[in-house]
């Protein structure tokens, strides 16, 4: 072998290894939040990240199925990927909230296998959650427990005597709106 092939060989393994070292340090990056663009007005929207991975693309305004929660039966389901305001937040952990669906009725939201929590201050921001939507009913003791994580006084808590039928949402994933 000549001299200049052994050259070329050294030379190629350098680049070769400067290649491999920048793909590994581009790919270790662990960014949680996601920056689409919006083209009508070039603003950025940025987003943390919380679950399963799941992107804004397609999201619809939580308002939008109030009317479907309505038709909908204890046990009945749909998947489905929804934009809307928080109202509350589970404030022993963040285990929970409730969005605004409309004319004063909320969804309560839960959050799959208890896979990941939300912050405790984020009422009154806007959030995209990825999951299925139902109708459930809520017994005394689960109305009276969700009571209590809402900091509501013992007053409140013990006028809760009947079970009540709430509209539900288990987000697989969550985008929290950060502007």
């Amino acid at each position: 072998m000549s001299v200049s092939s052994i050259k070329f060989i050294i030379i190629m393994k350098h680049i070769l290894t400067l290649f491999l070292f920048a793909t590994l340090i581009s790919s270790c990056k662990n960014n949680n939040t996601e920056t689409p663009e919006i083209s009508e007005d070039k603003k950025e929207i940025s987003y943390l990240s919380f679950g399963e991975k799941i992107d804004a693309d397609q999201a619809v305004e939580l308002v939008s199925i109030a009317e479907d929660y309505k038709n909908m039966k204890v046990g009945d389901s749909v998947s489905t990927k929804l934009i809307g305001k928080v109202d509350q937040v589970c404030q022993a952990k963040g285990c929970w909230m409730k969005m605004d669906l409309g004319n004063d009725e909320q969804v309560m939201v839960k959050f799959k296998d208890y896979g990941f929590f939300m912050p405790k201050n984020i009422a009154g921001k806007d959030v995209i959650i990825d999951g299925e939507a139902f109708v459930s009913e809520l017994s005394v003791e689960e109305l009276r427990h969700y009571a209590e994580d809402a900091g509501k006084s013992e007053e409140e808590i013990a006028a809760i005597t009947e079970p009540r039928r709430t509209y539900s949402f288990v987000a697989n994933g969550a985008l929290l709106i950060e502007e």
